[in-house]
């Protein structure tokens, strides 16, 4: 890619530079810059995440949306400012993820339209098109909540603000600078403003992702970044069993080893070939083929080994080597092989149904599910879903996820259950860049909510009864999951060590224990009162339905009056899901 150097558009004040103003290309750069920063320190923010759980995904969410418009960006060759920006707006909005990633699209959509018709950008231009984008952020959330990124947002906007009434700055450099350190003050009192976060001893872990974002972009504005390159990470989604890590010991293979192959050659053979001989020097082997690519993941001692046979088939992206041994939290991938191979057949079969789908006569509703769990994804197809996005904790799928699976589902009304708080706000914004179909979002938190709401579905009911009535029966439902801690902490009066298994509803941790059993015991202990019937239980990846059989009869035991059922679920991260009516 080449981007043109920006205008000679530099005085000298005080024997300082001065720039009055930045163009596209300049715009361009910074844009590309914060982007790469944002994804270099995606990690560090994944672990800003207030509860101690495996599923901290800010960082990736943030990363993901940034780079579906990074990748946009940066394939322009000298782009105008309204070009720039719409690749900008419509990358992010399309690749958003997770309700941080949406924030983060609709913070870029208000910048955009405040910079839109002009050819060069002075303070004045950018100190309204950054109040225009902490507007419109604001606008987009229901509740907006303080101690956010939407503070941190509006901190840059009030100070943007301040400076125009002021008139005292006009040098661009100096107008960032001013922007981002009003924008950090906030950031740092973010706690003070969410007791979570102060007892967690984090700060917001989006508004720092923002923040990455804003440096990165002033540090190609002083000339501190030359390498502007985008490298587009793969969007294969393959479900993965997150186990407690392992210790260093236990790990035969050393080196966690992933790359996607660009196939030139043999590509009717090179799957199978490949799988074969990753198979001879490692364990944990992923290969997955889509059209002209290939996915691998294999854990090996010689990384070098798998690379040199990649290439015989073509040309390598996406790279990446983790040292296990060195890193020995690394979560180990069982049965690797046995999911992917389902997932594909799964995708395979969901191509030849939506093809068929879209030659059957439109019907008038139609249902578009997310869900993590082969076992899940079983009893919402029970349910008459028609669309099922693979997601949830850790993989969010993008509001383009959920455009394709509007365009796929044949039907005048569309109802989008997300199943997960996270993925609300994409599924509201599908909704609104959807054309031609009514979209209907029930904005279901976890899964009980949104079996519950599919189960109460009336055929015979109008789309504005449905929606209501299956809104006020999903909320009735009590719900929670049993997962493990990933790092000591202190939440909500309980002591909580790495390792310990914890039951958690949407609001607080219930149950804290040595063991998942005696925790998902105390957790549905905490769900049940006199009026409960039934407890449904849904076993995840890393359970056994021996155990759960188990804990159903324990609870049994204690409430009489309450049936239990067990289902498998196969979810990853949460060995269960609970719900109780």
């Amino acid at each position: 890619m080449k981007i043109k150097q920006v205008s000679n558009l530099n005085t000298r004040r005080n024997g300082k530079v001065s720039l009055k103003s930045i163009d596209a290309a300049m715009l361009q750069k910074m844009f590309l810059s914060g982007a790469k920063a944002l994804d270099a320190k995606k990690d560090y923010i994944n672990e800003l995440n207030v509860f101690p759980v495996p599923d901290g995904d800010t960082g990736t969410n943030m990363t993901m949306t940034i780079m579906s418009a990074a990748k946009e960006a940066g394939n322009l060759e000298n782009p105008d400012i309204n070009q720039l920006g719409k690749a900008i707006s419509s990358g992010s909005l399309r690749g958003a993820r997770g309700n941080s990633g949406v924030i983060m699209s609709q913070i870029f959509r208000g910048f955009v339209k405040g910079i839109k018709g002009n050819n060069e950008l002075d303070v004045n231009i950018l100190a309204n098109a950054v109040q225009h984008a902490a507007d419109t952020a604001y606008k987009a959330v229901m509740k907006p909540k303080e101690g956010t990124i939407l503070t941190v947002a509006r901190a840059g906007a009030d100070k943007a603000l301040d400076i125009i009434i002021n008139d005292d700055i006009d040098d661009v450099i100096e107008f960032c600078d001013a922007v981002a350190e009003s924008m950090e003050e906030a950031l740092a009192k973010t706690p003070e403003l969410l007791p979570v976060l102060k007892q967690a001893g984090v700060v917001d872990s989006g508004g720092e992702g923002l923040m990455t974002f804003l440096r990165g972009a002033i540090d190609a504005l002083k000339g501190k970044v030359s390498d502007f390159t985008i490298i587009s990470n793969g969007t294969s989604k393959v479900i993965k069993a997150n186990l407690p890590a392992e210790t260093e010991a236990d790990i035969k293979y050393g080196y966690c080893t992933e790359f996607i192959i660009m196939l030139e050659r043999n590509q009717n053979t090179a799957e199978a070939q490949l799988k074969e001989y990753l198979q001879g020097i490692g364990d944990c082997v992923v290969v997955v083929a889509d059209d002209e690519i290939i996915k691998v993941h294999v854990h090996t001692n010689d990384p070098g080994l798998a690379i040199q046979k990649a290439l015989s088939f073509g040309q390598l992206t996406s790279m990446k080597i983790d040292n296990m041994r060195e890193e020995h939290h690394e979560k180990v991938i069982r049965d690797a092989t046995r999911i992917a191979a389902q997932q594909k057949n799964i995708q395979k079969e969901d191509k030849k149904e939506d093809t068929a789908k879209k030659e059957e006569p439109r019907k008038k509703t139609g249902f578009i599910v997310v869900s993590a769990g082969d076992g899940l994804s079983d009893i919402f197809r029970d349910l008459k879903a028609d669309y099922i996005i693979e997601g949830g904790q850790t993989m969010n799928p993008s509001t383009d996820d959920i455009l394709e699976a509007i365009d796929n589902v044949n039907a005048d009304n569309i109802f989008i259950l997300p199943n997960n708080g996270n993925i609300i706000l994409a599924a509201n914004q599908a909704k609104e860049l959807a054309e031609g179909k009514n979209i209907i979002v029930i904005p279901s938190k976890n899964i009980p909510q949104g079996i519950a709401a599919l189960i109460n579905y009336s055929e015979g009911s109008s789309v504005s009864d449905n929606e209501k009535n299956m809104s006020r029966e999903m909320s009735d439902i009590k719900s929670g999951q049993v997962t493990y801690a990933v790092r000591d902490t202190n939440m909500d009066g309980r002591d909580i060590k790495k390792g310990d298994f914890m039951g958690l509803t949407d609001k607080t941790i219930v149950s804290v224990e040595k063991n998942v059993k005696d925790a998902a015991i105390k957790l549905i202990e905490g769900l049940v009162d006199d009026e409960s019937e039934l407890v449904s239980l849904y076993y995840g990846a890393d359970a056994t339905e021996e155990e759960a059989e188990g804990i159903a009869d324990e609870i049994t035991e204690i409430y009489s009056g309450v049936d239990v059922e067990v289902q498998y679920g196969g979810q990853p991260v949460y060995s269960y899901f609970v719900s109780v009516e």
